[in-house]
């Protein structure tokens, strides 16, 4: 009967569908947009590592009028330097902005692999 217990539990873990690249994303950017405090009513906050050049923050809500309001910033980790693409426009992070990217991603690192992965760093 274990024999046979087995062959099931491999069937399922077979036919289940594997999360995809996208699915990996979108989850991750929910764990990291919980990271700076609760999330208003009506809002959607995403912060997420695109790849290894590449993180974004995107928030989205409704104004007072009921109409969507959008806002995205890129942030692109050069050899000697981060900055933030946001508005159609480059900017030099400043050191405090810096400190608080880091510390983001550091903790974006912590709970993504926690949450997502069960390794706990």
């Amino acid at each position: 009967m274990a024999g046979l217990n087995s062959f099931f539990a491999l069937q399922r873990y077979f036919s289940a569908a594997k999360p995809t690249y996208r699915d990996i994303i979108r989850n991750a950017a929910k764990i990291g947009g919980q990271l700076f405090g609760p999330i208003p009513k009506n809002h959607r906050r995403e912060f997420f590592c695109l790849d290894e050049q590449t993180w974004v923050w995107h928030e989205e809500w409704l104004d007072q009028n009921n109409k969507l309001q959008t806002k995205t910033t890129r942030y692109e980790v050069q050899k000697d330097r981060i900055l933030k693409f946001q508005d159609g426009q480059y900017h030099n992070l400043d050191p405090s902005e810096l400190r608080n990217f880091y510390q983001a991603t550091e903790l974006y690192d912590k709970k993504v692999r926690a949450e997502l992965y069960g390794v706990s760093v």
